[in-house]
């Protein structure tokens, strides 16, 4: 696959915690609580927005590649999409932003990129269902569970929708201004929260509590960061370190890197399953708000 390290050990969480909810799965498939197969197709999903994201799903090119702008001078990753390579371009060139801001927006523009990839998985998904659900020859052989099923999906587009047009707007904004120094989050996927969480069924007293959870989610997603730079040191002089022969001081850096790699994969597992489940409090919330 040629990952780098940084993905390989990002790829490692992924497939943990979607190993976790596989057999969370098989516990309630067994006591018969999957009937209508909502959670299994939403693992299914979940399985092809991993193998896309790394490459593995047979197609070339649609790996997003975690090559940085600023780190090595070039743009190795696209964004697919005509309107975010106009912005991203006119933000590399208007000078508004040092060279740490641009690799922060950077990230930015990946996250959404990676949200509007999921988006259209998710579509495809309910295109097929409702293909499935039109073709049936007997209207009485039709299942209101199945119209449940339909509907879910289609809250779940809702809310993704939301997310990315809120996401773009956000983009085209700071692209054209700058940072705000007085932002109050400035990790991609916490703005996203922050700004659905807004839009939920949350009292002040709620939304006071979860933005405070934000907060340390951040701090959290801060130190993962950390440690995928250091991961990323540790693998650069590793590979550097294996010309020279120095048997002793290879040995020494292999450790380091080992303990680095287990950091930066029971971090990644960590942030990653805090943000499903912030996710899916705010998706909660903003489900009240439909009823």
């Amino acid at each position: 696959l040629h990952l780098s390290a940084v993905k390989l050990a990002e790829l490692h969480s992924d497939l943990k915690i979607q190993e976790k909810d596989e057999l969370s799965w098989k516990k309630l498939k067994a006591e018969g609580l999957d009937e209508d197969g909502e959670k299994e197709a939403k693992l299914r999903r979940n399985l092809n927005v991993i193998m896309t994201k790394y490459g593995m799903n047979g197609k070339k090119d649609s790996q997003l590649v975690d090559t940085n702008y600023i780190k090595d001078g070039t743009e190795s990753d696209t964004l697919d999409d005509p309107r975010l390579e106009k912005l991203w371009s006119k933000a590399k060139s208007s000078g508004k932003f040092s060279d740490e801001e641009l690799d922060k927006l950077w990230r930015e523009f990946k996250h959404h990129k990676e949200k509007i990839h999921e988006y259209n998985i998710l579509l495809e998904t309910v295109s097929r269902t409702e293909d499935i659900h039109k073709n049936v020859i007997n209207p009485s052989e039709e299942n209101p569970v199945k119209e449940e099923i339909l509907h879910n999906k289609h809250r779940e587009l809702k809310d993704k929708l939301r997310s990315i047009n809120q996401g773009f707007e956000r983009l085209r904004k700071v692209s054209h201004q700058g940072y705000d120094s007085t932002s109050e989050f400035e990790e991609p996927r916490v703005i996203d929260l922050w700004d659905m969480a807004k839009s939920a069924n949350f009292t002040e007293k709620e939304l006071e509590s979860f933005r405070e959870e934000l907060k340390h989610f951040e701090a959290k997603i801060e130190k993962h960061h950390h440690y995928q730079k250091q991961l990323e040191i540790s693998h650069q002089k590793l590979k550097h370190i294996e010309g020279t022969g120095d048997k002793d001081h290879l040995n020494r850096n292999k450790e380091k890197y080992a303990m680095l790699e287990e950091k930066t994969k029971e971090l990644g597992y960590k942030v990653k399953k805090h943000l499903q489940d912030l996710s899916s409090r705010i998706s909660q919330g903003l489900q009240h708000n439909e009823l």
